[in-house]
């Protein structure tokens, strides 16, 4: 018998040892801290993922973290969401950008997918690109071609600023089960400040 879902919440990454700290990665390492504290064990092979199920604020969630390879997100996205019949404003995707600085993170009702090739995927095979999504910086001094940064490790300097990004990405998922999205965007879009004053407020994106 078909079980019924509130939300589907998809990291964005690549599967294999190889990626599995890369900076392309912040995705499946956010989904990872999600299902950590809700005692979710993501272990189970369905839709081309690696799932689990979560009681998020009083809403069942299906964690995934598609195991396609990053082009071809979108191709478990679409399988999931079919078989949940789950309306697209009730997916979340967590993904990395690297047009947000490391140690932000950005939230979005909606929108286009920008370069990211596995937003690309989800927006191509679901048609439609109005469903929520935390984005999680990555961009920094680099050197040499865009695809060996991404797929590169953070550096050691940078650890603190990608834990608490990826942290604040976790809460602002739980805070769009719990609350609103509209409350998340508007208590986690702020740019983190360099010095010990207040961040700078910016609850809505560009």
């Amino acid at each position: 018998m078909r079980g019924t879902m509130d939300y589907i919440i998809a990291g964005l990454g690549n599967p294999g040892k190889r990626y599995e700290n890369s900076k392309h990665n912040i995705g499946f390492i956010t989904l990872d801290r999600i299902a950590e504290r809700h005692g979710a064990a993501m272990t189970r092979l369905k839709f081309k993922a690696l799932t689990g199920e979560a009681m998020i604020a009083g809403s069942k969630a299906m964690l995934m973290k598609p195991q396609t390879y990053m082009n071809l997100s979108g191709e478990s996205v679409l399988a999931a969401m079919e078989y949940y019949k789950m309306p697209v404003e009730r997916l979340i995707v967590v993904y990395d950008d690297i047009d947000i600085q490391i140690g932000q993170i950005r939230i979005r009702k909606k929108g286009s997918a920008g370069t990211h090739n596995g937003m690309k995927s989800v927006i191509y095979c679901l048609q439609d690109d109005s469903f929520p999504r935390i984005r999680i910086g990555i961009g920094g001094a680099r050197d040499g071609h865009l695809i060996d940064y991404v797929l590169g490790g953070f550096r050691r300097q940078e650890a603190d600023s990608v834990r608490e990004a990826v942290l604040r990405a976790a809460d602002a998922a739980e805070c769009i089960l719990g609350e609103n999205i509209e409350i998340a965007m508007s208590r986690y879009n702020a740019k983190r400040a360099k010095g010990p004053e207040q961040a700078e407020e910016a609850g809505s994106d560009e």
